[in-house]
């Protein structure tokens, strides 16, 4: 019965909580702030975590949206990369910010591929936005592409001197606390 018990001290705090657009904002740099400590903490080869990092983010970019989370754990285990790494940096795209984003690529996309997509649904039948469906995936798709390599390159090479420093700065005060003990 334990399990079907009310929480009162999470609807207080709930209740609490600050729904200004700053209090979302701390709310949000926070989980950001806990997500990266997460993967910085992992244990696992530094390689393996940049690798799963670099993999989310580019899974990230693509207009895949509902199969993001299967794409990512698959790549991982085919490159043998942290998978919790790999599922944590897909967040670069997201219910919140799906509009934008997806609006993000379908630029990117329209300005390296010769054809063009026009985008009106007032002056489009359903026939024609059926027909002008591939392009619109075409350009999208080529947009992440676009946008997603150079980001996952960079998302590697950042990742790994994240975890290499913490790790080296994590082990020099494990050293000194050592010292100060044995003195």
């Amino acid at each position: 019965m334990k399990l079907f018990k009310k929480r009162p001290d999470f609807l207080k705090t709930l209740a609490q909580q600050d729904w200004t657009p700053r209090g979302l904002w701390t709310s949000f740099s926070r989980l950001l702030r806990l997500n990266y400590l997460r993967i910085l903490r992992l244990k696992a080869s530094a390689h393996s975590i940049a690798l799963g990092a670099a993999l989310g983010i580019f899974v990230g970019f693509l207009p895949i949206i509902p199969f993001q989370s299967v794409t990512v754990i698959a790549l991982a285990l085919l490159f043998r990369a942290n998978k919790i790494a790999a599922f944590s940096c897909t967040w670069i795209s997201n219910a919140f910010n799906v509009i934008p984003f997806y609006y993000m690529l379908y630029v990117v996309g329209s300005h390296v591929l010769p054809f063009q997509v026009e985008f009106d649904p007032h002056h489009l039948e359903l026939k024609e936005l059926i027909a002008e469906g591939w392009r619109l995936t075409v350009l999208m798709s080529t947009g992440g592409l676009v946008m997603g390599i150079p980001s996952a390159v960079a998302m590697y090479f950042l990742t790994l001197r994240a975890v290499l420093t913490y790790r080296r700065r994590r082990a020099m005060r494990l050293l000194k606390k050592r010292q100060h003990h044995l003195l």
